[in-house]
């Protein structure tokens, strides 16, 4: 991935499966227009507190617990997302990242922490605002379409007569599904009902949009292509959006921010470039792609691995006593045939734009390596190993990452 930088409402730039950004397909992939902004508006501003509204803070979690009998689901969840921000919160099943989903909805009480939303406390050890009092929009994994009310009238549910007819059509129109109001949830494709669970959501302009896993039942073709359409809807409607998944690439795609959980706590938050290539720990390096661990071994001012020389930058201090390890992805590595190389290729996979090899150095330790498909290595074939020198890498001690303002470069 890149390191660019991005603005809250600023398009991104994309390297994690970016194929589908800006294509059409007849019917299940919309195209963006320019008037979506005046259609949605900024919602729930009014009611923020004076503070709230100079550091436009949507969603403020602080020290929630929740435990269920013995057992502890969520443990001192802090986070944070700003007005228009996009959060994707990444963990494995079980993680307890539903179970903060619900109590952000108001769908479970909290046992310790606040939540607030828009400024306004929602819940608290002595306070919960039920969720039909919460500006917040839930879209679930089944979307929860009605199957014998029409697109428009599952879209219109809940809001007042007012206005009703303009607003189904201006959501309509946003995501991309002008003209098929009268149609029944079932004679709709998988990525035309998400769409609708998700106009049915915006039409109310909730404060925050929560989103559980909602492209898990769409193949995996179709997931790419929605994914990158309605994350276009949600950055050009201004929605603020806590979006919860168990895949690290959808994730680091749909993100501004990555927040990792795991035994229900946050082990990292941080912007997708620094969450995979500066983790703050092996566990979320290890979660969020392949990574190795080579050995460093400190002869003076240079860091020695197995696969040659780690880079660092100026300032390294090596850690006392604790064992260094170097993190490696697989696109870190050169790799290339050589009798007098230091492993040998003991499996390969092929991944269209690439293959995988799995080496195994003389050491016994096994390493992946990632090479362009022209590049063809037959497995039981001796091949040299080296880092990229162009790539900087992380360095480890005890578990944790070791600061970057400690570590220093070779001479």
């Amino acid at each position: 991935m890149d390191g660019c930088r991005r603005g809250v409402l600023r398009p991104r730039c994309r390297s994690v499966a970016s194929a589908g950004r800006g294509l059409c397909c007849a019917h299940d992939v919309p195209r963006t227009t320019r008037k979506v902004t005046q259609l949605i508006g900024l919602p729930g501003l009014g009611r923020k507190r004076q503070e709230d509204v100079v550091s436009d803070i949507t969603l403020r979690c602080n020290g929630v617990s929740k435990t269920f009998g013995e057992s502890i689901a969520v443990e001192e969840f802090d986070i944070q997302v700003k007005r228009g921000q996009i959060l994707a919160l990444v963990g494995p099943s079980g993680c307890g990242k539903t179970t903060v989903l619900r109590m952000i909805a108001g769908l479970e009480p909290l046992d310790t922490g606040r939540i607030e939303i828009g400024g306004e406390l929602v819940a608290s050890s002595g306070r919960h605002v039920g969720p039909d009092k919460r500006s917040v929009g839930i879209v679930f994994q089944d979307y929860a379409l009605f199957p014998h009310m029409t697109v428009e009238a599952n879209v219109g549910y809940g809001l007042g007569r007012k206005g009703r007819g303009e607003r189904v059509e201006e959501v309509l129109a946003l995501v991309g599904l002008e003209g098929l109001g009268e149609r029944l949830p079932s004679e709709l494709s998988g990525g035309q009902q998400q769409r609708v669970a998700l106009a049915r959501t915006l039409a109310s302009k909730p404060d925050l949009l929560l989103l559980d896993e909602p492209f898990s039942n769409l193949d995996a073709g179709l997931r790419e292509r929605v994914r990158s359409e309605i994350r276009d809807i949600l950055k050009a409607a201004g929605t603020t959006t806590v979006f919860v998944t168990h895949d690290q690439q959808e994730a680091l795609f749909m993100g501004d921010l990555v927040a990792v959980q795991v035994d229900g706590r946050i082990e990292q938050v941080d912007v997708p470039e620094r969450v995979f290539h500066r983790p703050a720990t092996s566990y979320v390096a290890r979660f969020m792609g392949m990574a190795d661990f080579l050995p460093v071994e400190v002869l003076g001012t240079r860091l020695v691995t197995e696969a040659g020389p780690a880079r660092a930058v100026p300032g390294f201090v090596p850690p006392d006593a604790s064992p260094l390890f170097v993190m490696a992805r697989p696109d870190d590595f050169v790799l290339a045939p050589s009798e007098d190389g230091q492993g040998i290729v003991v499996d390969r996979v092929f991944q269209g734009w690439a293959y995988t090899y799995e080496v195994e150095l003389d050491s016994g330790l096994h390493i992946h390596c990632q090479m362009p498909h022209l590049l063809t290595i037959e497995v039981g074939q001796r091949v040299l190993v080296n880092l990229r020198r162009d790539h900087p890498q992380m360095f480890f001690s005890g578990g944790a990452a070791v600061p970057e303002v400690s570590r220093y470069g070779q001479t």
